[in-house]
């Protein structure tokens, strides 16, 4: 099966689970918005249920970044990739921690910084590292990272309207979230993939 096929079933079978979650809210008293509530609400299972997987989804490309780093630095200390999934692994870790500890929010609340400031900084950041990696990033599928930041981007602009309403909004903003970090993950996993299977061929 090519990347093409995998990424986009992967998608299919997620905006399935998205929607099948969404009837159930809608036809069964659940909040809609709900869904994508930050994670500190335990009063129904549902709740922040797509907040947590878009968390967990975030952890992936730390993970798997952190792994194959640890692992093609001792077949090949000087590999000339090994500092670009060591940075990957560093930057994606530093989103994770946001999700996770939702610093954005303590900054809003303590030191009245918007999140769209916070969000302009991770953006920064973000080109940066595209910037400083652009070489290396043209050999990989990078249409899906691209997709994802796009995505991502477009969640944030719903966020910064600040919409009223209970399930729209919260879709708004959440379902483009949720698919960014779908497709990061994804490239970050055919990325590794790919960089553990060229290491291996070095041992042979």
């Amino acid at each position: 099966m090519t990347i093409y096929r995998s990424v986009l079933l992967v998608n299919i079978l997620s905006l399935l689970f998205v929607a099948a979650l969404v009837v159930y809210a809608k036809f069964f008293g659940a909040s809609i918005g709900g869904l994508f509530l930050p994670p500190f609400t335990f009063r129904e299972p549902e709740l922040a249920l797509l907040t947590r997987t878009f968390q967990l989804l975030c952890a992936v490309p730390t993970i798997v970044c952190a792994f194959t780093f640890a692992l093609i630095q001792r077949i090949e200390p000087r590999g000339k990739n090994n500092l670009f999934i060591l940075v990957s692994a560093l930057v994606t870790g530093g989103f994770l921690i946001n999700e996770i500890f939702r610093i954005h929010i303590y900054l809003l609340v303590f030191a009245r910084i918007p999140k769209l400031v916070t969000s302009l900084v991770y953006a920064l950041v973000a080109a940066t590292y595209a910037v400083a990696f652009r070489h290396r990033i043209k050999t990989t599928p990078y249409f899906l990272l691209v997709t994802g930041m796009g995505l991502l981007a477009i969640g944030i602009m719903f966020d910064s309207l600040k919409l009223h309403g209970d399930g729209i909004p919260g879709l708004l903003e959440g379902i483009p979230k949720l698919f960014s970090e779908i497709n990061i993950a994804l490239y970050f996993w055919f990325v590794c993939f790919g960089e553990i299977l060229r290491s291996r061929a070095l041992l042979k």
